[in-house]
C-alpha cells in the first residue's frame, strides 16, 4: 500500500498532462463538482489531438496492465462510443525485456532442476516481450540425450503480481469514484468491467491454463487442412513458464514474401472465415486473440495459431442465438432478431418487441446498402451492441470475445482478399448447421448423447417409479388423516360450544 501515494500522483499527472479532465468535465452529476473541474489546469502539449487519441496516449504512458484494461474496454462498444473503442483497439503491447538470468531462475524453481538439465539449448536473448510475459527459443533433449525438437518457452514476468495487484485496486476504487460522481455511471457497471478485467488478466497469470487452451485447440484441428496448434510439452510446463512446439512461419502481414512462397492468398482467406466459425458453431469454443501478432502461415498454406491466453467458449444457448441472429440479418428479419433477444431474457421483460425491431433497423438498414462483399459481420454485431445501450441489454462477455475476434478476422480476410464476401462463405455454413439443430439428425445425435445416462437410468426406473408411488399414497393417506383429525376436533369443539350453551340455558331457566 506503501506505493499508492506515488502511483496515484502519477495518475493525476497522466490526466492533467493529456488533458482528461475534458473527457469526464460533462459527464459529472454534481453541478459545482463540474464548475471546480472547469477551474483546473490542462495540459497544452496534447490539446490539439482528439479525445480518444489522447486516452489512448495517457494509457500507454501508465504502463502494460493500463494498456491492458484499454484493449478490454476497446471490445465493449455496448459501454464507450465507437470512436474510443476504434483508437482503443490501436493500443500496443510494447515493453522492454527483462534480464534473462532473472528468466533462468524462474524456469529453473518452477521446473526444479537446473537449465542445463532441462534443455539442450537455451538462446538466453528473448525472441519476443510483452507486458506478462517472454518467449525464448530452446532445444529439448532427444531419446539419446543429443539436440532434440525446438521450442519456445514463454516465461512470466517476475514479481508482476503486486504489480497488477495494485493496480487493479486503484482501478476498482477509481470504478467506485465513476459510479458515485457520474450522470451515467450506474448504467455503466464500472465495478462489473474491473471485475472481468481481473479475472481475465489473472487467467493470463497462470500459464497451465495456456496449456490446456493450446491442448484443446489441438486436439479439435489435430487433422486439419487449415490450421497448425503447435504441441505442448507439459513435463516442462508450470504456472509461469510453458514450452511448446517451435513454430517456422512467415507473418500473415507479410504479403510479399506469402506471393513469393506461392501461397493462395484467396485460400487463406476462405481458411480463416472457415476456422473461425468451425471453432464458434462445431467447438464452442475459440481462440479470441487473433490479432495478426499471434498469426503466422506455413510454407504449405495453412494458418499457424500462437498465444492461447484468452479463449472464449460459446454454450449451445449461445450457438443457436448467434445463428438465429446472423441468419435473421442476412434476411433484414429484424422482428426475428428483436424477438431473439426478448426470448433471451437479455432485455427487461417489459420491452416492446416492436421497438426493439424499429431501433436495429435503423442501425443495421443503412449497412445493408451497401454490397454484401463489403458488409462486416463484426460491425453488424457492434452496431447491436450500441443499441442494446439503449435497452439495457446485459451484453453476455463471451459474445463480446466473440465480436472482437470477428473483427479481427474480417480486417485480415480482407487485408489478404479485398473481394472475400464473408457472407457467402457463412450463410450455407450457418444453414447447415441450423438444419443440424433442429433436424432428424439433431435429434439423433441428442438420442445418442443421452444414451449412457439412460443406460443407467432405465434398469432402476421401475423401483424408482414405485418407490415414488408408494410415497405419493403414504402422502394421500397422511394428507386424508390430517383432515380426518381437523374435522373430528371441529366437530368436537362446535359440540362441546352448544352443550355449554344448553347447559347455561338449563342453569339460568
Amino acid at each position: 500500500m506503501w506505493c499508492w501515494p506515488k502511483r496515484i500522483w502519477v495518475i493525476i499527472q497522466t490526466i492533467y498532462i493529456y488533458g482528461l479532465l475534458d473527457l469526464v468535465q460533462v459527464h459529472i452529476r454534481s453541478l459545482w463538482l463540474q464548475r471546480l473541474v472547469c477551474m483546473m489546469p490542462r495540459g497544452r502539449k496534447y490539446r490539439p489531438l482528439s479525445a480518444a487519441v489522447r486516452l489512448r496516449l495517457a494509457l500507454e504512458s501508465l504502463g502494460p496492465i493500463f494498456v491492458k484494461f484499454g484493449q478490454v474496454l476497446s471490445t465493449r462498444p455496448d459501454l464507450i462510443p465507437p470512436d474510443y473503442a476504434h483508437e482503443l483497439a490501436r493500443l500496443q503491447d510494447r515493453v522492454p525485456p527483462f534480464d534473462s538470468d532473472v528468466a533462468i531462475k524462474v524456469i529453473e524453481s518452477e521446473l526444479g532442476k537446473s537449465l542445463e538439465a532441462i534443455y539442450a539449448r537455451f538462446n538466453p536473448q528473448p525472441v519476443a516481450s510483452a507486458s506478462i510475459a517472454q518467449v525464448h527459443e530452446a532445444y529439448l533433449f532427444n531419446a539419446d540425450g543429443g539436440v532434440g525438437q525446438k521450442v519456445a518457452v514463454k516465461v512470466l514476468r517476475p514479481n508482476i503480481a503486486p504489480v497488477i495487484d495494485q493496480d487493479l485496486a486503484l482501478m476498482a476504487m477509481g470504478a467506485r469514484w465513476v459510479e458515485w460522481l457520474f450522470a451515467d455511471g450506474k448504467r455503466l457497471k464500472p465495478r462489473e468491467v474491473v471485475a472481468e478485467f481481473k479475472n481475465y488478466l489473472h487467467d493470463e497469470l497462470d500459464l497451465m491454463r495456456e496449456a490446456a487452451n493450446a491442448s484443446l485447440l489441438g486436439r479439435q484441428f489435430s487433422n486439419s487442412s487449415m490450421l497448425i496448434i503447435p504441441a505442448v510439452y507439459y513435463d516442462f510446463c508450470a504456472r509461469q513458464v510453458l514450452t511448446i512446439e517451435w513454430m517456422d512461419g512467415i507473418p500473415v502481414t507479410s504479403l510479399g514474401r506469402l506471393r513469393e512462397k506461392n501461397i493462395d492468398l484467396r485460400q487463406l482467406a476462405r481458411y480463416g472465415v472457415e476456422i473461425f466459425f468451425t471453432q464458434v458453431f462445431d467447438n464452442g469454443f475459440f481462440h479470441a486473440d487473433m490479432h495478426p501478432g499471434n498469426i503466422m502461415v506455413a510454407d504449405d498454406g495453412r494458418y499457424i495459431a500462437l498465444d492461447f491466453g484468452i479463449v472464449g467458449t460459446l454454450t449451445d444457448y449461445d450457438k443457436r442465438y448467434l445463428a438465429i441472429n446472423f441468419l435473421a440479418f442476412f434476411n433484414r428479419d429484424y422482428h426475428r432478431v428483436a424477438v431473439a433477444h426478448v426470448e433471451s431474457g437479455w432485455v427487461p421483460a417489459d420491452t416492446r418487441v416492436e421497438e426493439l425491431e424499429a431501433a436495429v433497423r435503423a442501425v443495421c438498414e443503412p449497412i445493408f446498402n451497401k454490397p454484401l462483399a463489403e458488409i462486416s459481420f463484426g460491425m453488424v454485431l457492434m452496431r447491436l451492441f450500441e443499441t442494446s445501450r439503449r435497452f439495457n441489454v446485459e451484453i453476455q462477455p463471451q459474445l463480446v470475445l466473440l465480436q472482437k475476434t470477428l473483427l479481427n478476422i474480417e480486417g485480415l480476410g480482407r487485408q489478404l482478399d479485398p473481394e472475400l464476401d464473408l457472407w457467402a462463405t457463412a450463410k450455407p455454413f450457418l444453414t447447415r448447421w441450423m438444419h443440424n439443430q433442429i433436424g432428424l439428425k439433431a435429434l439423433w445425435k441428442a438420442i445418442r448423447q443421452e444414451a449412457p445416462d439412460w443406460a443407467q437410468m432405465l434398469p432402476v426406473l421401475p423401483r424408482k417409479l414405485n418407490a415414488w408411488v408408494d410415497e405419493r399414497q403414504h402422502l394421500q393417506w397422511r394428507d386424508a388423516y390430517v383432515h380426518l383429525l381437523r374435522t373430528q376436533r371441529q366437530q368436537n369443539f362446535w359440540l362441546a360450544v352448544i352443550a355449554l350453551v344448553m347447559l347455561a340455558v338449563f342453569l339460568f331457566k
